[in-house]
């Protein structure tokens, strides 16, 4: 146990040394935001799919691969996919649109893209995001709790205040520079962890049983890739539901900032294949972690849930104990928390930027020093970190039979249905207009709730839409609405 806490704290070491030299480099509020603009394709790439993926990797997904087998590689193919949509038919472009506007915020894109003269457009974007980033740090907050517990064996409560105190003393040093530096850093980490576990465990098995085998006398649906009973309207939904997920990664302000943030778009073209070949093998790697995991436990007829946790989400932490020394198991729990930590702070470092650039500065005071500025950055990303503890804190309380997985998509979700449709159509549609965008967005805001708590209870939707979940009907919706509201249909 000791030997596990002191490679956490070598961990801790390195993420406030990259904290603190990335300090040494911030000067103005471009460089706390947006690094300078001057990050090259592997920070940059590694940088976004690490801030992408998060805990709900290592913990909600291996868990999603025990129980319900191959058809958990649906989420990879619906991530592969909007990656690869997002560097090759979307950056660029955005990038071009983001320099010629001078932005370093999405709000300050969308106001310049429109030309609006109004502060509508900037309160609507910053508000919603700040939301939306609260909740979704506060699912973050809440694994990195499960894992000091399910690990370590610390009390929930305990791991989640060493977690966040980590989180913000590195933001606090150097912004967004320490943001991209520490993720480079963190998404190695995750990267070579999650490839490596299932081919030491695949080579630990005993022979005596193929695995195909052994899954199937478990049960066979864990290798029908349609689920279980095959291709059924309900599967085709539940299959839909899981592509979806990969929408966020087509306009998310978290992800999207690393396109501001890149030197130019040469770097954009090499970091493509670096973004594409990573997502495509961790999420295969993690899936693959928890169906052997569901080899490994469990037996014909038993509820895997009993064995491996709640939803499957200790599947990783049991397999590390079973196949790894007590050093390298240390080095996986800071695998689990550089998931965590890396989509933490991008989200504070975005929403600190919507409050103190989008409102306190572009509408309240237009004059503000740069120094002050980033002094009440700092402060305001506190504020909203407190806020995010306190969320999940009263959910662990209310619902303490929730999932990181579905917890993680709610915030993920929310975020992708408000800014997706706008970044999308800004991109796309020259007709697009600034009320087209505002209405977008309130819309993609209010669906997310209206489809999660309100849908369900119409008893003859209720188990489409639970499968569905919220993604793709909340950003199908937001679409509509911008392109009706901008004339469209007049035109």
């Amino acid at each position: 146990m000791i030997l596990k806490f002191v490679v956490l704290a070598i961990y801790f070491l390195i993420l406030l040394g990259i904290g603190f030299f990335a300090s040494k480099r911030v000067s103005n509020i471009t460089d706390y935001y947006v690094g300078g603009k001057k990050l090259n394709y592997w920070i940059a790439a590694l940088s976004a799919r690490s801030t992408g993926e998060s805990g709900w990797l290592l913990i909600g997904v291996t868990g999603m691969g025990a129980l319900i087998g191959v058809s958990a590689l649906w989420i990879v193919v619906g991530e592969v996919l909007g990656v690869w949509l997002s560097w090759k038919f979307m950056a660029k472009k955005f990038k071009r649109m983001t320099d010629e506007y001078d932005s370093i915020t999405i709000p300050d894109f969308l106001v310049s893209h429109f030309k609006s003269t109004t502060h509508t457009l900037r309160i609507i974007a910053a508000t919603a995001l700040s939301l939306f980033v609260i909740i979704y740090v506060s699912a973050q907050i809440d694994i990195t709790g499960k894992t000091f517990e399910s690990f370590l064996g610390l009390n929930y409560y305990t791991g989640i205040g060493i977690g966040f105190g980590i989180v913000i003393m590195y933001i606090f040093s150097g912004g967004f520079l320490a943001v991209a530096w520490s993720d480079f850093f963190q998404g190695s980490l995750m990267f070579v962890g999650l490839l490596l576990l299932p081919v030491v465990t695949y080579f630990s098995l005993s022979g005596d049983t193929s695995i195909v085998d052994g899954l199937r006398s478990i049960d066979p649906a864990l290798l029908n890739i349609w689920g279980v009973g095959g291709l059924t309207l309900m599967n085709g939904v539940a299959i839909l539901g899981l592509l979806s997920i990969g929408i966020g990664f087509m306009g998310s302000p978290q992800v999207y900032v690393r396109f501001i943030s890149i030197r130019d778009e040469a770097e954009i073209e090499k970091g493509k294949w670096v973004a594409l070949f990573y997502t495509l093998l961790t999420d295969t790697a993690a899936v693959m972690i928890g169906i052997l995991g569901r080899y490994m436990f469990t037996q014909a007829g038993d509820n895997p849930e009993l064995i491996l946790g709640n939803a499957a989400e200790n599947v990783l932490a049991l397999v590390l104990g079973q196949v790894m020394p007590t050093l390298i198991i240390g080095i996986y729990i800071a695998a689990v928390l550089s998931a965590v930590m890396s989509t933490v702070d991008s989200l504070l470092v975005v929403a600190s930027s919507a409050v103190t650039r989008d409102f306190y500065q572009q509408i309240f005071h237009p004059n503000v020093d740069e120094q002050r500025l980033m002094g009440l950055s700092k402060k305001v990303t506190l504020a909203l970190a407190i806020l995010a503890l306190i969320v999940a804190l009263c959910v662990s309380v209310l619902s303490p039979t929730r999932t990181v997985f579905w917890f993680v998509i709610f915030g993920w979700s929310g975020i992708a249905a408000t800014f997706c449709p706008v970044i999308i159509l800004s991109i796309f549609w020259k007709n697009y207009t600034e009320k087209g965008a505002i209405a977008s967005m309130i819309t993609g805001f209010l669906c997310i709730p209206f489809f999660k708590f309100v849908v369900p209870g119409f008893s003859s939707f209720e188990p489409y839409i639970i499968k569905l979940d919220v993604m793709l009907p909340s950003v199908l919706f937001a679409m509509i609405a911008g392109w009706v509201t901008s004339g469209a249909l007049k035109k």
